[in-house]
């Protein structure tokens, strides 16, 4: 019996809508489509940061080194990069829904400020009841302890707890540490799959 829902935050919850804002900064810094993503997210220090060995800042004053920005350019690019991020409110008002009788969380692959961004911008501790964040426990998805350690927190085991995910490596990970995996494509997707299985 399901008990938990877990949720991935970025590419599920929250999603960037166009690209052209990030596509316009590679233009102007000569890079490839996608490299400056790369860049912020796949990057030795992001994950460090990821794992909470290092500090979100310090991704930026790597990304600033190497596109070599200064301070104003910098904090111009940041905003940029994420200004086409939106929260989805139909999975928003669906988490609201489904409290109680299931428990309900965030799996976060985040940084240092990610609790901060969750609460203070998106204001989702109003509607999960735990938010695990990798950043904060040193363990990051797909590794199977990050998904027993969720499960703990919600008082449930891993078989009873649904995981979603818009990385077929994350939902891997969740289905081998016991929970049931679901690949995020869109949210009618999501909502006609989880109708079925709650």
């Amino acid at each position: 019996m399901v008990k938990a829902v877990l949720f991935d935050f970025g590419g599920v919850l929250v999603r960037t809508h166009g690209q052209e804002l990030r596509r316009k900064w590679e233009i102007n810094l000569g890079l490839n489509e996608g490299e400056l993503s790369t860049l912020i997210f796949e990057s030795d220090v992001a994950h460090q940061a990821t794992l909470g060995i290092l500090p979100e800042r310090v991704i930026w004053e790597h990304v600033s080194e190497v596109l070599k920005l200064g301070d104003e350019s910098l904090e111009q690019l940041k905003k940029d990069f994420w200004q086409n991020d939106q929260l989805d409110m139909q999975l928003v008002n669906y988490l609201r829904e489904i409290r109680p009788p299931y428990r309900t969380g965030i799996l976060s692959n985040a940084w240092s400020n990610g609790r901060q961004l969750f609460t203070e911008i998106y204001h989702l501790n109003e509607v999960v009841d735990e938010m695990i964040i990798s950043a904060e426990i040193g363990m990051a998805k797909p590794d199977a302890r990050i998904y027993h350690y969720a499960a703990e927190k919600l008082g449930v085991n891993p078989e009873e707890a649904i995981f979603i995910d818009d990385m077929p490596r994350n939902v891997t990970g969740a289905v081998n540490a016991g929970m049931v995996g679901i690949h995020f494509v869109s949210t009618s997707q999501l909502l006609d799959i989880l109708s079925h299985v709650l």
